[in-house]
């Protein structure tokens, strides 16, 4: 199972970073803001996914981008208002789709900071 989520080229990724991030500046990382890189958060790690195409605005994965989006992903979901962070009471088989989501993210982009909560 291990190459089951292998990108088909190599990935030089940073080590990962878990500096606090608040979820105002998580939202201005959404595309849309010059100056701003473009993150996907899931489970509360924060990912940079600038210059992957499919999460710019109005591309297929734009909902994803400046949120948490572990609840839509878990449940393959491409609604806004699945955009959430809150997934912990989704089913097993959900949780399994949202943690191979994670592994696939983690393999392929820079891990920027977590989530802040205060």
């Amino acid at each position: 199972m291990s190459g089951k989520f292998e990108p088909k080229t190599k990935v030089e990724l940073d080590p990962p970073k878990d500096d606090p991030i608040s979820l105002d500046y998580l939202a201005k990382c959404d595309g849309t803001h010059e100056g701003y890189p473009t993150y996907v958060a899931i489970k509360g790690t924060i990912f940079d996914v600038t210059g992957n195409k499919a999460y710019a605005p109005g591309a297929s994965y734009s909902v994803f981008a400046g949120k948490d989006a572990s609840r839509a992903l878990a449940q393959s979901s491409l609604k806004p208002e699945e955009c959430r962070p809150d997934w912990e009471d989704l089913s097993d088989d959900h949780k399994k789709v949202l943690n191979d989501w994670f592994t696939f993210f983690s393999k392929r982009y820079n891990i920027k900071g977590k989530v802040a909560t205060a």
